[in-house]
């Protein structure tokens, strides 16, 4: 079984302002040891907030030699798969094996999908087929594709990343685990319980190997906030600010999925998620600073490797 890596969202400062603080913010990263950071992607989230998953991850990128860079989550249903696959292998290009690309169909925002001309009704099978679209547009061939929304003849991307990118898909619907079952190398977890999330990879891999996906190197994730403070209560006012800001929603729901304390007790909340079969968690990691955030979460990733 493959080693847990652990990563870390990239924090406004580390991918605008000054150069010389990005590079300092990346260097620290890697000297903490830190595994990789991630990126979220959106186009008009509830309040206009946005950010372009795979321009970030370029970006991100270019300030580490080392970083694997993760898109959690990608609205691949707003976009049309060819130029996507282009956007993909460029950034493979100059950053080859550090890209792994978490999809996921959105659905906090339905006004996001309508504002891009896309019906949200349709985002699930929209997924669907530029999932099986990218399979084929990264592998190096011509490929035609003939979908119920997108369709075209003999596109060829070169070069095709080599490494492949791993695919993970989020989402708990059970067209979430289908579709990770049918075109991903994992499942990307969030508001899971321990349990719920062993279940659910067994589900996926039963799945898979009925559909004679037998051979694939499951890479399954967990992604999650968390609250890395001394003084715990002092923590979850933090964590419950910047959630309830984000999301637009009472900081009550996800309270049992969003762990907060000392990064061992952090890690002591995840090593159930590790033994059911987790081996990438994205942790969103709300601290005092960004700094504290990023020893944090290298303390988190020290004692749950232990």
């Amino acid at each position: 079984m493959s080693e847990i890596r652990v990563g870390v969202s990239a924090a406004e400062e580390m991918l605008r302002g000054p150069l010389d603080v990005r590079r300092e913010r990346f260097g620290r990263l890697e000297d903490a040891g830190i595994d990789h950071v991630f990126v979220p992607d959106h186009v008009s989230f509830h309040t206009g907030i946005g950010m372009d998953g795979l321009i970030q991850a370029a970006t991100a990128a270019a300030l580490s030699e080392r970083l694997q860079v993760h898109i959690g989550v990608y609205l691949l249903a707003l976009r049309h798969p060819v130029p996507v696959a282009r956007q993909i292998a460029s950034v493979c290009e100059s950053a080859p094996g550090r890209l792994v690309l978490g999809v996921g169909v959105g659905g906090e925002d339905r006004h996001e999908f309508e504002v891009c001309g896309v019906d949200p009704a349709t985002r699930g099978r929209r997924t669907d087929e530029s999932l099986e679209a990218l399979r084929g547009l990264l592998g190096g061939a011509p490929t035609s594709f003939a979908g119920d929304f997108f369709e075209f003849e003999e596109a060829l991307i070169v070069p095709a990343p080599d490494p492949a990118v791993p695919i993970l898909v989020g989402g708990r619907a059970p067209a979430a685990l289908t579709r990770t079952a049918r075109f991903a190398d994992g499942w990307l977890g969030i508001w899971s319980t321990a349990d719920r999330y062993a279940r659910t990879i067994e589900s996926v891999e039963a799945q898979a190997e009925a559909a004679g996906r037998s051979e694939v190197e499951w890479q399954h994730g967990l992604q999650l906030w968390v609250g890395i403070d001394e003084d715990v209560d002092r923590g979850r006012a933090h964590l419950a600010r910047r959630m309830e800001g984000f999301y637009r929603v009472p900081y009550e729901r996800f309270e049992r999925y969003s762990p907060v304390g000392t990064p061992a007790a952090i890690a002591e909340y995840l090593r159930p998620y590790a033994e059911a079969g987790c081996r990438i968690f994205n942790v969103m990691a709300v601290s005092p600073s960004t700094d504290a955030a990023i020893d944090g979460v290298a303390e988190v990733r020290r004692v749950l490797r232990a």
